[in-house]
C-alpha cells in the first residue's frame, strides 16, 4: 500500500524529490539555451525548452543572475561528479580524461557571460570562482594521476594549469574559423606519451 495519508496526499519527501527533479530539468534546459543563445537568452526560450511556464522559472529564480548562478553551480557539480564515473566506465584513464575535458569545454562555453550577468557583484563572482576551483581541480587531478599511473601521459602536468590552458583556448571570438575543441585536442595530444614501436 502506498505511503500516503488517508486524505490521499503524497508524502512531503516525494514532493521534494519531484521539485528537485523539476529544478534539475530546468537548469539543464537553461544551460543548453545558454550554450546556443547566451546568458541573455529570453526566459521564454528556457521555459519552452524545459516544458514549464515562465512563472515556474521566476518562482525558483527571481532574477536572471539567480538563474545563471544556479546553472553555473549545477554544471560545476555535474562536471565534478563525472570524473570518478568516467574513470570507472571509460576504456582507459586517458579516454576518461578526454571525455571529462569535453564536459569541461561545454561548461566553459556556458560560463561565458557569467560576469556580465552578475554585473557589479564581484564578491559573488569571486565566491563562484573559488567554488569552481575547489570542486573541479581535484576531479581533473584524479584523472591526470590515473592517466600518468597508466603510463598514458607524461607526468608533471598540474590540473590547474591544464584547466587554465583549456579555458584560455575556449575564450574565442565569434569567428567561425576558430574551433577551440580542435586546439584542446592538440593540447591533449601533447600530454600523451609517445607510442613505442
Amino acid at each position: 500500500m502506498p505511503a500516503s495519508g488517508q486524505s490521499g496526499e503524497v508524502p512531503a519527501r516525494s514532493k521534494r524529490a519531484d521539485a528537485l527533479r523539476n529544478q534539475q530539468t530546468l537548469l539543464a534546459a537553461a544551460a543548453a539555451v545558454f550554450v546556443t543563445s547566451g546568458v541573455d537568452a529570453p526566459i521564454r526560450e528556457i521555459a519552452a525548452r524545459a516544458g514549464v511556464g515562465m512563472g515556474t522559472i521566476y518562482r525558483h529564480f527571481p532574477t536572471r543572475a539567480d538563474l545563471v548562478v544556479a546553472v553555473y553551480r549545477h554544471q560545476v557539480e555535474a562536471c565534478a561528479e563525472a570524473g570518478p564515473t568516467l574513470l570507472a566506465s571509460a576504456g582507459s584513464p586517458l579516454a576518461a580524461l578526454r571525455q571529462w575535458v569535453d564536459l569541461f569545454v561545454d561548461f566553459l562555453v556556458t560560463k561565458h557571460g557569467l560576469a556580465n550577468a552578475l554585473q557589479s557583484d564581484s564578491s559573488g563572482f569571486d565566491a563562484l570562482h573559488t567554488y569552481f576551483l575547489d570542486r573541479l581541480v581535484p576531479a581533473c587531478a584524479q584523472l591526470l594521476d590515473a592517466a600518468v599511473n597508466a603510463d598514458e601521459i607524461r607526468p608533471g602536468t598540474h590540473a590547474y594549469e591544464l584547466m587554465r590552458g583549456i579555458g584560455n583556448l575556449c575564450i574565442g571570438d565569434s569567428d567561425p574559423r576558430y574551433d577551440p575543441r580542435r586546439l584542446v585536442e592538440l593540447l591533449l595530444q601533447g600530454l600523451q606519451r609517445p607510442q613505442s614501436s
